[in-house]
Formats: C-alpha cells, sequence, structure tokens
C-alpha cells in the first residue's frame, strides 16, 4: 500500500499550531504541541459561528451603527429604551464597550453609516412616534449637526460612509403610503433624492460598503395586521433591483457587509428570530444562528467578522454577539 510521501510527493510536515490559510486545503499535519494529526479543510461563511463578546453598558433597543465599522472597532447610538429614544453613543473595542460622546438629537429607529471613528447619524423617532430629519456626524469624539435629510422618517437603514452614505426605506408618518420606498444619497454636505425602492417597507434589513452598492432585504410592509415580507432589493448608484428573496420573511434584522458578502441576523417573522443568512451576491443561506433571539438590534462588520449588539428580546438586552467565519477548517484525524 502506498504511503503519504508517495502519494503527495512529501512527508507529512510538523507544525507547532494550527495553520489559517487556505494554502493548507487539504493538507495533513502534526500538530506537536498536542501530539495529534490535523486535516484541513475549506472555511467559510457557511461554518461560521457567532461567540459572546462583551455587553453594551447600557440595554437597548432600535440602536444605530456604523455599519462600515469592524469587529474590533465599533460604534452604536442612539436607541429607545424605556425611558424613551436615547443620546447614548457607545464604542466597542473587541472586549468591551466605552460611552462616549452623546448625540445631540436623542432617536431611536435611526440611519447609521460610517466607522467608530468617522461615523453618521441620520433621520430616527425622537420620541412618541414622531420623525426627525436630523443628521449628525462624528469625529471620534462628538456629534456635530449636518444637513438635514429630505424626508424626516424613522425605521430607515444606512450604507456607506460618513461623506458618501445611503438612507433608504422607513416610515414618514406623513406621505401616503406611509411606508416608503424613499432613498437617499448624502456626499459629506447635502442629502438628494435618488432611485426608489421597488416595495415600500420599514425595519429591513440593509447593509452595504459604499453609497454605490448596498443591500435591502425583508422589512415591515404593512401595520395592521402586520405584515413582514422576504423581498431583497440590490442598489447599483442609480436603481434598485429585485433579487432572490430572504429565506425567512422577518422585520427589524441586523445586516452587515458588502453587496456581494453580506448577512442579515435576527429579526421577528411572527416570532423572534436566531437565524442568520448570508447573501453572495446571488442567493440567500442560511448559516449558523445567534445565541440570543432578537429584533432591532444593531449590526456591522463584513461577512466574515462581524458584530450583532443590542435588541429586543424583550425587554432589551445589552447582549453582543461576534460572529466568525474562518479561512480554514481544522479536523483531528481519530482512528474510529
Amino acid at each position: 500500500m502506498a504511503n503519504y510521501k508517495e502519494l503527495e510527493g512529501f512527508s507529512v510536515q510538523t507544525l507547532a499550531t494550527d495553520p489559517d490559510n487556505t494554502s493548507w486545503v487539504g493538507s495533513i499535519f502534526y500538530n506537536s504541541t498536542e501530539g495529534v494529526f490535523k486535516t484541513v479543510k475549506p472555511g467559510g461563511v457557511s461554518v461560521g459561528t457567532w461567540s459572546s463578546g462583551g455587553n453594551l453598558n447600557t440595554p437597548r433597543n432600535s440602536i444605530g451603527s456604523a455599519v462600515n465599522g469592524t469587529q474590533t472597532a465599533g460604534l452604536g447610538f442612539g436607541g429607545e429604551s424605556p425611558l424613551g429614544p436615547g443620546t447614548l453613543t457607545e464604542s466597542y473595542n473587541g472586549s468591551s464597550w466605552t460611552e462616549v460622546g452623546d448625540l445631540n438629537t436623542g432617536r431611536g429607529i435611526l440611519g447609521g453609516s460610517g466607522t467608530q471613528a468617522l461615523a453618521l447619524a441620520f433621520a430616527g423617532n425622537p420620541g412618541g412616534g414622531a420623525t426627525t430629519n436630523a443628521s449628525e456626524e462624528f469625529d471620534g469624539t462628538s456629534w456635530a449637526e449636518g444637513n438635514n435629510v429630505n424626508t424626516a422618517r424613522y425605521g430607515l437603514n444606512g450604507s456607506g460612509t460618513q461623506t458618501a452614505a445611503l438612507g433608504f426605506a422607513g416610515y414618514s408618518g406623513a406621505l401616503s403610503p406611509a411606508r416608503v420606498t424613499l432613498t437617499e444619497s448624502y456626499d459629506g454636505t447635502s442629502w438628494t433624492e435618488v432611485g426608489d425602492l421597488n416595495t415600500e417597507r420599514t425595519n429591513a434589513g440593509g447593509f452595504g460598503t459604499t453609497q454605490n452598492s448596498s443591500i435591502c432585504a425583508g422589512g415591515n410592509i404593512s401595520p395592521s395586521p402586520p405584515t413582514f415580507t422576504s423581498n431583497s432589493e440590490s442598489f447599483n448608484g442609480t436603481s434598485w433591483t429585485e433579487t432572490s428573496n430572504l429565506n425567512v420573511a422577518k422585520q427589524g434584522p441586523g445586516g452587515a457587509g458588502s453587496s456581494t458578502n453580506g448577512l442579515v441576523f435576527g429579526g421577528n417573522s411572527g416570532t423572534l428570530q436566531v437565524t442568520t443568512e448570508a447573501w453572495d451576491g446571488t442567493s440567500w443561506t442560511e448559516v449558523g444562528d445567534l445565541t440570543t433571539a432578537r429584533e432591532a438590534l444593531g449590526g456591522l462588520g463584513t461577512s466574515t467578522l462581524a458584530l450583532a449588539f443590542a435588541g429586543a428580546t424583550p425587554p432589551n438586552t445589552a447582549v453582543t454577539e461576534e460572529w466568525t467565519a474562518p479561512d480554514v477548517v481544522i479536523n483531528t484525524l481519530t482512528t474510529s
């Protein structure tokens, strides 16, 4: 019988630690620290998992997110608690949250974009079901008022950066229908209306790294009775195009990633969800579940390193979870 060297042309290598890059896929190696043989298989989003992170200081739902932040440099702001919409802003360093400068306008169910150091907060509910069109910019320390969005609303989503952002969908409370398809683009100075969504909705899952490439998925399309959609749309900088639907119709999921590699997680489909769905630019696939079922949560990061935080369980939660999808999967060889 041929041995490994005859088959592969080289002997089994000895390593002190497990490899973490795809060049090792298909290999067998000996881990000298653990004293076992192991194999290396492909990883990816499909084998990603959620694990516990540090809790927020203040439990809340309907929090805003700096969607282009990272798992080790995140920002959450505003949100709703039993005391009403708040101004609290918290910064995440990969293990714990720290309170930083407050928003000028307290609000929940707001839009957000940018990073931990350069974030944008816009629109939202300042209390009592009202709407605001206030827009604010964060410099890593404090918030400064910017130019208002054109249409006051809440329950909208955001994507992009502080100076090239997109705000879409939401509930205006004034227009007919009140659930809107409105999309507005921000250039760092002013907001401009651009191409509308095809399906009006509020409390959708949204994400996108740039202003010209965003995803809007799910949401609430009718108030009475509450009706959730699985509809998903992609924005190219000019117009929205319907794409493959989510597997589960829901409102209030978190989102993270780019228009070709993203995630939506949690939400409410009639029951609170732990489900996570991965988007590959063509279709949605159910992947690893959250530990805590919730809706109206914050989300940021990428399809391989995402952050889920806050939300309504109910009551409100401060729980943070970190999504990690490894490049490779290491399995220990056994004799059984």
